[in-house]
């Protein structure tokens, strides 16, 4: 049978369900030896130990002593071994009676075929096992989720805070200059770690790469994203309101990020919209910088003020 799902989805397999056994309380010895096998047949002679042996798309047969043992798509043949664990996907386990199976025999869309008594504990399917850990899985993801979303969502209303002025200037840049922010994006991506490699040609150079590398690229980074959330909440507010939002951008910082995250979720297209909008987000941050730098100052556009009346301008009212 040859209906598994493929390699990664075997080596998840074997970290929930056959590796956890080698860590156990065991009567048989461990000695650290592992066998892998892809796409092949193995063999472990009588008077041989391993305390794992894992095959992928072929055959095992034991003859010796294995704390655990696991097949997917290929059959297992025990004949006169002493096993703890087995656990066989897609195929077949054939146990005569001169073997032994310590515990419980664990099967996914698989066939057991055991002479009476070789098997000490039961024959278990695991797709409740699976269900479990696919939920307690999930259930983690979500955590780490919900935890980054909050991180994001508080660095966003601290930047629109301490720098609403220049979060507008930039915000400013993608909505006049979208493409040239975007170009700055993509540079932004790719030449700090060019120059980091560079400079770590030196000794000297070293710390200033590293320095790069870990600390001057991933914070621009992260506040390119936090720019480009912003831009995104914009937009939303505009649409929203029919106004542009002249205050600080608390609105727009929550609902770009909050978008942004929800997006994130959709397979394909949420990452490259999120990338895109990173992107100009990481551009106009550099281009900001860069003009700052130049002497060029912030280019933010004055609010819209209401002409003044009569008496705000110092003109007598009629008696």
């Amino acid at each position: 049978m040859r209906r598994f799902s493929g390699v990664l989805g075997a080596l998840f397999l074997t970290l929930i369900l056959v590796l956890p056994a080698l860590g156990a309380d065991s009567p048989m010895p461990h000695t650290g030896r592992v066998l892998i096998v892809g796409g092949g047949d193995i063999t472990i002679p009588a008077g041989d130990q391993a305390d794992a042996v894992i095959v992928f798309n072929g055959d095992a047969t034991v003859r010796g002593d294995v704390n655990a043992v696991a097949v997917f798509d290929g059959t297992l043949r025990l004949e006169g071994a002493t096993v703890e664990e087995v656990f066989v996907a897609g195929g077949r386990a054939e146990i005569d009676a001169a073997s032994k199976v310590l515990n419980d025999v664990r099967v996914l869309e698989s066939t057991v075929d055991a002479a009476p008594g070789a098997i000490a504990g039961a024959i278990k399917g695991v797709d409740a096992e699976l269900i479990a850990g696919g939920m307690a899985l999930a259930g983690f993801l979500a955590v780490i989720w919900l935890g980054t979303a909050i991180a994001l969502i508080a660095a966003a209303l601290l930047l629109a805070a301490l720098a609403a002025r220049q979060v507008r200037a930039a915000t400013q840049l993608i909505r006049t200059e979208t493409g040239t922010t975007l170009l700055a994006g993509f540079g932004g991506l790719i030449i700090p770690p060019i120059l980091a490699v560079l400079a770590m040609v030196t000794v000297v150079g070293i710390p200033l790469g590293l320095g790069i590398l870990l600390g001057v690229w991933p914070a621009l980074a992260f506040v390119g994203y936090l720019v480009g959330a912003v831009w995104l909440g914009e937009l939303i507010v505009g649409q929203l309101r029919g106004t542009p939002d002249t205050g600080r951008p608390y609105l727009a910082a929550l609902l770009g990020v909050v978008v942004l995250l929800v997006l994130g979720i959709v397979p394909v297209l949420g990452g490259l919209l999120s990338a895109i909008v990173s992107f100009l987000g990481l551009g106009a941050v550099l281009l900001l910088t860069w003009r700052v730098f130049r002497g060029r100052g912030l280019a933010v556009p004055a609010p819209t003020m209401p002409a003044p009346t009569a008496t705000q301008a110092g003109t007598p009212m009629p008696a």
